[in-house]
Parts: C-alpha cells; sequence; structure tokens
C-alpha cells in the first residue's frame, strides 16, 4: 500500500506541473545586471499571488533568442515574455520613434508617470494591436550622460563642436549625437575602451552604471550629467498568451509585473547615486551642464526634422505637461 501511494503521489508531480501556464522568458541581461534580478522577483511574486499556477523561465545572456529578435519571437508565438525597447517597437511602429528622442523623458519619475497616464494607454494599444504584444509595465533602463577624455568643460551644444562621440550605430542614434552639437561616431560596444584610450573617439554616451561596468573612466577625464535620455525598457506578453489567461490571472501578472518594475528602478536609481562619488574617487570631474540649453536645441532639433513626421501631433506638449 505504501509503495502503491508513493507512486501515485509521485504521478501527481508531473500532472501538477502539466497544468501550470509556462511563461518562457528571454533577456540579454546577466543574472547580476538589476534588469535579471527583477525578472527573478516577476517569478517570485507571480509564484506568492497564484501558487503553482504558473511555470516561469527565465533565459538569461540571449541564450534562447537573440537581442532585438524577442519581439518577432513572440508575435509568432515562439516566446512568451521579454523586455523590449522603444527602439525595438518604433522598427514596427514609427509613432513610438517619439519616445527614441533626447530631452523628451525627464526622470525616472516622469517615465513612469508618462506611460501610466492616458499617453501610456494609447501607445500600449498601438503595440497590442499592431505587434499582438502586451505591454505589462515600464522599467527605468538608465539616463545616459556624455563620458569625455577631454578635459574643456562643456555646458552648452556648442561647446560639443567638432568632439568625435562615439553613439550606437543606428539613424536615430546618430541623429541625437548630431543634435547633442557632436560629431558622432558609430562604432561596437567592444570597441569603444580601445578607442577611448587611443583617442579615436573623444567620448562616448551611457548610463552611469556602464561606465563603470565597461571600466570607461579609466581612460576618461570626465562626465557631463547631460541626461539627454532617461532610457526605457517594457516588460512584454505575447499577446495570444495573455488573452490566454483567465482576468484573474491577467490581474496577478500585471501586479508581478509592477514588483518587478519597481524594484528595477529603485536598485538603478540607488546605483546611478552612488557612482558619481565613485567616479570623483577616480579623479574625474562630474557636473552638470546648463541642461535647458541642451533641452531647448535638442526638441528644436528633433521637431525641425524627418524624425518628427511619423510622430502624432502634439504629443511632445502632451508628455512635456506631464508632472
Amino acid at each position: 500500500m505504501s509503495a502503491a501511494l508513493g507512486a501515485t503521489m509521485l504521478m501527481g508531480i508531473p500532472a501538477f506541473a502539466d497544468d501550470a501556464v509556462q511563461l518562457r522568458i528571454s533577456t540579454p541581461a546577466v543574472e547580476t545586471d538589476w534588469h535579471g534580478k527583477m525578472l527573478v522577483v516577476f517569478k517570485d511574486e507571480l509564484e506568492e499571488l497564484a501558487p503553482g499556477e504558473f511555470d516561469v523561465e527565465i533565459h538569461y545572456n540571449a541564450s534562447l533568442f537573440k537581442q532585438g529578435t524577442e519581439p518577432i519571437a513572440m508575435q509568432r508565438g515562439n516566446l512568451d515574455m521579454a523586455m523590449i525597447s522603444a527602439f525595438d517597437i518604433s522598427k514596427q511602429i514609427p509613432e513610438w520613434s517619439t519616445f527614441t528622442a533626447g530631452y523628451l523623458i525627464r526622470d525616472p519619475e516622469h517615465l513612469t508617470k508618462v506611460f501610466r497616464s492616458d499617453i501610456g494607454d494609447e501607445f500600449y494599444g498601438k503595440v497590442a494591436d499592431q505587434m499582438n504584444i502586451k505591454i505589462l509595465d515600464v522599467g527605468y533602463l538608465g539616463t545616459r550622460q556624455l563620458n569625455l577624455r577631454t578635459e574643456q568643460e562643456v555646458q552648452r551644444p556648442e561647446d560639443l563642436e567638432g568632439v568625435n562621440l562615439r553613439m550606437p550605430g543606428s539613424d536615430a542614434w546618430q541623429f541625437l549625437g548630431k543634435a547633442l552639437g557632436a560629431n558622432p561616431t558609430p562604432m561596437a560596444f567592444g570597441e569603444i575602451y580601445t578607442a577611448l584610450q587611443t583617442g579615436a573617439v573623444d567620448g562616448q554616451d551611457n548610463p552611469l552604471p556602464t561606465v563603470r561596468a565597461a571600466k570607461f573612466y579609466e581612460v576618461t577625464k570626465q562626465i557631463v550629467k547631460t541626461n539627454h535620455l532617461v532610457d526605457a525598457i517594457f516588460l512584454s506578453m505575447a499577446k495570444k498568451k495573455f488573452d490566454s489567461l483567465t482576468e484573474e490571472q491577467q490581474e496577478n501578472v500585471l501586479k508581478a509585473a509592477q514588483a518587478a518594475t519597481a524594484f528595477n528602478n529603485e536598485k538603478r536609481i540607488e546605483d546611478e547615486a552612488q557612482l558619481e562619488a565613485f567616479f570623483e574617487s577616480q579623479g574625474l570631474k562630474v557636473y552638470s551642464p546648463d541642461l535647458e540649453a541642451f533641452r531647448t536645441h535638442v526638441q528644436a532639433e528633433y521637431l525641425s526634422s524627418s524624425l518628427a513626421e511619423d510622430w502624432i501631433d502634439g504629443i511632445v506638449d502632451r508628455v512635456n505637461a506631464v508632472k
């Protein structure tokens, strides 16, 4: 009887697991990155809200899908969840290029407020309707700053004239570099350190945690807190998968997503605040320029460009008005 009971119990375990909703998540993040850790928070929070109902698999280091291919994978039904960027989305929905523009989002708090407002509802709706992807919540990716090997102080866009600034290679990134007043230079991320070391470029832009992780502070002399792009990441799910859930399961998924992004945002903001002192201890000058001069100049560059032709009329004013 004992053996029979044990066999029955063992047979019941796979049956329970088979009933759970499988959620496979692909991310380029490593496990130690806050984005990697936030997915664990999502998994744990979902288990607490709905014990045994979900089987969440997290695949790190782009081991399941390469970075940038996740939206297509979700659309084809090959992937359940991923973190996607405004740049990813704008490739299919041009209006989303609004959120790739410099100086539109002011800070992490503004980011959250914008995407939890009617603006977020409108733009999330476009992703659901046109890409069949459900955005669960927005997370803070980091604020991009200028990191220069030169000593000349930068206060206004004209101070960057002639500065060779490494920027990612896409047209949108190159436009941003030019709008800042610099000479944008496309270059692979892995080449930046040597290029700064040799003077092939005069600077690069990235969030402060990246500057530390990649050790760019070893070959630069200053960090100019231009705050030119408050970058976002969108925790998302294939809409077909989301629609297959019960109403209660959907609510629990959304709650778990908000818990995950709140964790990520808190940790990233703490990181950035501490890093200024670290860079100063390494001999770098860290300061803020005339942000209003940069914001006014960069927004004018965007609004007078062909990039803004795809934007919804009045969207910049609407985003600026969110307090």
